[in-house]
């Protein structure tokens, strides 16, 4: 006989530890399924060198938050596993480790959940198994040269598991720059093929620049307030990194280090990467939209009384004197690196809830057409910080409540 359990949660990361939180703080029966370990993106799907790009003080979880001696420093990869695996012993949240949720599908009223370990029925799913299981690597890859290695970035671990030679970074989100510039680092030559992209300081008038984006209320600003959600929630991550120098990595600092700048990769022909032109304008847009951004943090100071320090402005992005628009990758380039985003993996879900483009349809984290079907931790999901860390608390109560709703 299938187990019987009110709800189950898909994924043991912040998100559906989060919503485990909830459930339990209302009594509601349910298990968290986990593919692997707790955390365990965080744990097999980053690079060795990462930081997360919130400061610490911006860390926390429902009932849990970052006390540490350094609140403005970033979190490493390990160190965010231990914050996340502690709020999930501290939560004594029902998590079941290493199995792999192989279909869900509606039956009776409620869903069947067929798992590597047998099956359950429920009367709700909550998928919380993240927007980056997937890299998104464009169709044109498949034209690359075979003797030319293909790494994307959740493959990618440091530089010194590259091959020698030329490297070309596909990507100028925060994942592209961090990665440019680790790779320049080690010696190499790097190639920054850059498309549209948001760029961020690290520090504005004294404070992260993410203070500014909480103390302002845009990360606040609910999904049903945006103009656009759709694009809102394919919006590239801003150009940040987490050092302890607090450093802006925007485009002017990897040209500072010697990383090449083209524009959006355009097509693989005989052997050759073919860039857009326009790159002038395609950083005059983004530096446009950066501009708009401290105008909104200086206009709030002014407005609150903030005591802020002088509103000093980054640079216009210098644009290559002559940027080429071809790279012969049997020579100059030994290794391509896609830093071109991820998106989720839905292939286990046999319900009729995912468009042609792979987005599962919800309003809000109530999944669409199909009642008793929760998501969390998706990009804007109900506020503009739904994929960080320190978002997810109120996102996680509102949808638990209304789960509970129709219990």
């Amino acid at each position: 006989m299938p187990e019987q359990v009110d709800v189950v949660v898909v994924g043991a990361g912040h998100a559906g530890l989060s919503a485990s939180h909830f459930l339990t703080e209302r009594s509601i029966d349910h298990v968290v399924l986990e593919r692997g370990e707790v955390a365990n993106s965080w744990r097999t799907e980053r690079w060795d060198s990462l930081r997360l790009l919130t400061p610490n003080w911006q860390s926390r979880l429902p009932g849990h938050r970052y006390t540490g001696d350094n609140p403005d420093g970033y979190m490493s990869m390990g160190e965010v596993v231990d914050f996340i695996d502690h709020f999930a012993r501290v939560a004594r949240a029902p998590v079941r480790t290493n199995t792999t949720v192989e279909s869900v599908t509606r039956v009776d009223g409620g869903y069947r959940v067929l798992t590597d370990d047998g099956e359950l029925r429920c009367r709700a799913v909550v998928i919380a198994s993240g927007a980056c299981n997937v890299p998104s690597v464009p169709p044109l890859s498949a034209a690359v040269p075979a003797e030319v290695d293909q790494v994307t970035a959740f493959d990618y671990r440091g530089p010194d598991k590259l091959a020698e030679g030329g490297v070309l970074v596909v990507g100028a989100s925060a994942t592209g720059v961090q990665l440019a510039h680790e790779i320049r680092q080690s010696g190499r030559p790097v190639t920054l093929s850059v498309g549209e992209h948001v760029r961020m300081p690290r520090t504005y008038r004294g404070h992260d620049v993410l203070w500014w984006m909480d103390a302002t209320g845009i990360w606040s600003q609910r999904y049903d307030e945006v103009d656009d959600l759709d694009r809102a929630r394919r919006l590239p991550s801003p150009q940040l990194v987490g050092t302890p120098e607090r450093r802006t990595l925007d485009l002017n600092a990897l040209t500072a280090a010697d990383v090449a700048l083209v524009g959006r990769l355009a097509s693989i022909r005989d052997g050759d990467a073919l860039f857009s032109g326009g790159l002038r304008n395609v950083f005059s847009l983004a530096d446009l939209k950066l501009e708009r951004l401290l105008d909104s943090f200086d206009e709030w100071a002014a407005a609150n009384g903030h005591d802020a320090g002088d509103p000093e402005r980054p640079e216009p992005t210098r644009t290559p004197a002559k940027p080429p628009w071809k790279l012969d990758l049997r020579g100059e380039i030994r290794t391509i690196v896609w830093a071109t985003g991820y998106r989720p993996d839905y292939s286990w879900l046999d319900v009729p809830v995912v468009d042609a483009k792979g987005r599962l349809n919800h309003d809000g984290g109530v999944v669409v057409d199909s009642p008793g079907l929760y998501a969390l931790g998706l990009p804007v999901l109900r506020r503009r910080r739904s994929t960080f860390i320190h978002g997810i608390e109120d996102d996680a109560r509102e949808v638990i409540d209304h789960l509970r709703s129709i219990l």
